[in-house]
């Protein structure tokens, strides 16, 4: 993998600046929307960033509740989050530190149990119950892995859904149903 072509710290500076001159400018809300797809279809759905509306990203049922199988379900999704935060935060950091990549993995796992979805007992968790992680980086010449350490220390202290599934935050949830 040849060596970043972007100057990150470059980019960086002059954010970090505004946001040391001006705190309250830092803190950013993300939106995802959904509803967007065909509503007499239960097993898909598309959701947009509103950051990116464009960047759609539709989803589905996984097959082991009924789905298709033809687009990722939710759980996908959100370890699909985790795998792409870790990359990006391996590159990003490897292009600060001036580190070439020679090679980059990221493998995200989830042990996920059907029967909790589809109400078969209490006795099965909903959700997903464990996340394996996996990042795995070659670095040029850095025969006894010193810089690779340190990149991968980095990455993962700087990862934000790294951080966030393994801290946990609060989450507000509310449904609201209109009649028509």
């Amino acid at each position: 993998m040849p060596k970043s072509n972007i100057d990150v710290r470059a980019r960086q500076a002059p954010i970090r600046e505004r946001y040391g001159e001006d705190p309250g400018s830092a803190p950013v809300v993300l939106s995802v929307h959904g509803g967007r797809g065909d509503l007499t279809d239960p097993l898909h759905c598309v959701v947009a960033a509103e950051s990116v509306p464009e960047a759609v990203m539709r989803a589905g049922a996984h097959p082991a509740v009924g789905g298709d199988g033809d687009v990722p379900c939710s759980g996908d999704l959100l370890l699909a989050a985790l795998a792409a935060c870790q990359e990006t935060t391996v590159r990003m950091v490897a292009a600060n530190m001036g580190i070439d990549l020679e090679e980059l993995e990221v493998s995200v796992e989830g042990d996920w149990d059907p029967r909790g979805t589809l109400a078969m007992g209490k006795e099965f968790p909903i959700g997903i119950t464990a996340i394996r992680a996996h990042t795995r980086v070659v670095v040029r010449g850095d025969e006894r892995g010193e810089r690779a350490e340190r990149l991968l220390r980095s990455a993962e202290r700087y990862c934000v859904v790294l951080s966030t599934l393994r801290e946990g935050v609060p989450v507000e949830s509310t449904f609201a149903l209109e009649s028509v």
